[in-house]
């Protein structure tokens, strides 16, 4: 499991992320304080990291990553809106996790097979195996 300082960067991250669009609303925030509470953060902590950013620790093991990601790829889509910079942004976070680019690319073209493009874990998981076999 994650150290809190991994916690408060996956958090940080996500925050960031859904502050792309320059707007933080209802269902990101809600989504967001979610993650915070199945994280063991209350919301005090949360809360003050809407005003600050931590610096972004990645995921130590390659499963994190890609469970960081999911989160990221659910949280672009809560709002039911997708922007380019949004996009964009997502896709560098990923490279920048080293999740392999093909795969990402899949991901962001499989989700719109699903209702809401909430993509489930499964499918997220087989595209990343078979990316790296």
């Amino acid at each position: 499991m994650s150290t809190y300082k991994e916690k408060l960067s996956i958090l940080s991250e996500m925050i960031a992320f859904a502050k792309a669009d320059h707007a933080l609303k209802d269902a990101e925030y809600n989504f967001l304080f979610g993650v915070a509470v199945s994280l063991g953060i209350d919301k005090e902590i949360f809360d003050s990291l809407l005003d600050k950013q931590i610096k972004v620790v990645i995921p130590k093991t390659q499963a994190d990553r890609i469970l960081q990601f999911h989160r990221l790829v659910l949280l672009m889509n809560v709002d039911q809106e997708q922007h380019q910079i949004e996009i964009g942004k997502l896709h560098n976070i990923g490279l920048g996790m080293g999740l392999p680019p093909s795969a990402i690319e899949q991901v962001l073209t499989v989700m719109h097979d699903y209702p809401d493009k909430i993509i489930p874990p499964e499918v997220l998981i087989n595209i990343f195996k078979a990316h790296y076999n």
